[in-house]
């Protein structure tokens, strides 16, 4: 059983920082791409950031200079550091990990976590 859980959501005003963190748990053999999503009610899920086992990284451009996503190998996590929050950045965000169980790939996602950028 895989389990991505994000934390880290919360209140900020425009122009702050917040940091979002998922954890990986499970029976897990390898974790390839890692990705941030957001979303907001009535429209498709946005994906924000993209990294690569290999350390390759692509960003939305609504975010790019702002946001800078990273991952912990060893702690099976992936961050999502947001600084110079905009209240459009207001969206619940979703981690999603592609992931290597036994012998299968399978991509998992996250519950979501809240993020509000409003004075």
């Amino acid at each position: 059983q895989v389990q991505l859980v994000e934390s880290g959501g919360g209140l900020v005003q425009p122009g702050g920082s917040l940091r979002l963190s998922c954890a990986v748990s499970g029976r897990i053999i390898s974790i390839d791409n890692m990705r941030w999503y957001r979303q907001i009610p009535l429209k498709p899920r946005e994906l924000v950031a993209h990294l690569t086992k290999g350390g390759l990284t692509n960003y939305a451009d609504s975010v790019k200079g702002r946001f800078t996503i990273s991952r912990d190998s060893a702690k099976n996590t992936v961050s999502l550091q947001m600084n110079n929050l905009k209240p459009e950045d207001t969206a619940v965000y979703y981690c999603r990990a592609d992931i290597q169980t036994d012998f299968e790939w399978n991509s998992y996602w996250g519950q979501g976590t809240q993020v509000t950028v409003s004075s």
